[in-house]
């Protein structure tokens, strides 16, 4: 529509005031409208800056089944919403469990391919999606995840290097409602041992150097 091309322009715009002159690598979901988005978005771009394109279904929405019927659904998000996002399971659909483990395996890809500091990875993906993928990058509990909420359309998320380490831009957290942890975002059951009197392990380091991640809902 209008309305969404107008704000994938001004998402692009804010982007592209994020990742500067640095070089650019785009990751995009296989939904229409986030291809449609991408597309928009790269022509803000200089072509000189942009390292590569790339299509990738791990970024894909939640799947919520094949043959969607209208009542159907009503009443299955009724039951999510009682059992949660995390580990609800759609019929013929997926668990908010199933897009984290696929994410995760994005996650992996982005750190193997992506080890230079001056390049931005900006991922055109979906509400729910980007939600998972922070949860597994900032390893966040279940209950921190449900906590969340997701971004407005074409709303845009920041991963901000800091020393070597990432953290949320603040402006996200206010969109999506989480805490600001700090450049390490530490997993909260690493500190569960001081409760049982068991070894108190360090938090590990994230590694890698993503220094812009954006997100598109449509």
């Amino acid at each position: 529509t209008d309305r969404g091309r107008t704000q994938a322009a001004k998402a692009a715009e804010y982007v592209k005031g994020v990742v500067g002159d640095r070089e650019v690598f785009f990751y995009y979901s296989p939904y229409s409208r986030a291809v449609e988005t991408c597309q928009l978005m790269l022509e803000s771009f200089d072509p000189a800056k942009v390292r590569g394109i790339r299509e990738d279904p791990r970024m894909a929405e939640q799947q919520f089944g094949n043959l969607q019927d209208p009542d159907a659904m009503k009443k299955v998000k009724n039951e999510r919403h009682v059992y949660g996002r995390f580990f609800y399971r759609f019929p013929t659909g997926e668990a908010g469990l199933d897009v984290y483990s696929r994410v995760t395996s994005f996650i992996a890809t982005i750190k193997r391919d992506h080890i230079e500091e001056d390049c931005c990875v900006v991922i055109v993906t979906h509400g729910l999606a980007l939600r998972l993928f922070l949860m597994a990058w900032c390893r966040w509990t279940v209950e921190q995840f449900e906590s969340t909420t997701n971004p407005p359309n074409c709303g845009v998320a920041v991963l901000e290097r800091v020393d070597g380490k990432y953290r949320l831009s603040q402006e996200t957290c206010d969109m999506i409602g989480c805490e600001n942890d700090g450049p390490t975002s530490p997993c909260v059951a690493e500190g569960l041992w001081d409760k049982v009197g068991g070894p108190k392990r360090a938090p590990r380091a994230d590694r890698g150097n993503v220094a812009s991640l954006r997100d598109v809902k449509q």
